[in-house]
């Protein structure tokens, strides 16, 4: 298992399908290649001091090590998003709320990720009428005269 460094993976995975637990949110996507299991790890600052959010990610990075190897599905990316409450919660119980989020996500399609990323990246232009652009009545056409 590897773990994911660089913001833009961060962000592709932000895209895929997600499960909720009172700790943390795991997100996962499949990725189209033959590379090993990527994890990744973050704690927004809203959650704590400095020493407070290492602690969160240390249990977080704790949780992946204990767990089973065949939970997750080959060739994706997941990120885990500890949340506060994972300062509190018994260890075990965030182990057993893991396995249980990882097992909605293996029943949500595969491409139900693809679909949202398409469906984000999707820009609609913008119209311009014939008698708009000949009066100039639109900002982008008012310069032209």
């Amino acid at each position: 298992m590897d773990r994911l460094r660089q913001r833009a993976d961060f962000l592709a995975v932000a895209n895929g399908a997600r499960a909720n637990s009172a700790a943390f949110v795991v997100q996962s996507l499949g990725r189209n290649d033959d590379g090993p299991i990527r994890v990744g790890f973050t704690v927004t600052k809203k959650h704590g001091t400095a020493t407070e959010r290492n602690r969160i990610r240390r249990r977080l990075r704790e949780l992946v090590k204990r767990l089973d190897v065949i939970t997750m599905r080959p060739h994706s990316d997941y990120v885990l998003v500890g949340r506060r409450a994972a300062l509190t919660c018994d260890f075990s119980t965030m182990l057993d709320d893991l396995r249980a989020a990882l097992h909605r996500l293996d029943r949500q399609p595969r491409n139900l990720a693809t679909k949202l990323a398409t469906r984000n990246s999707e820009t609609r232009p913008s119209k311009t009428y014939p008698s708009e652009a000949e009066t100039g009545s639109r900002p982008e056409h008012a310069s032209k005269q």
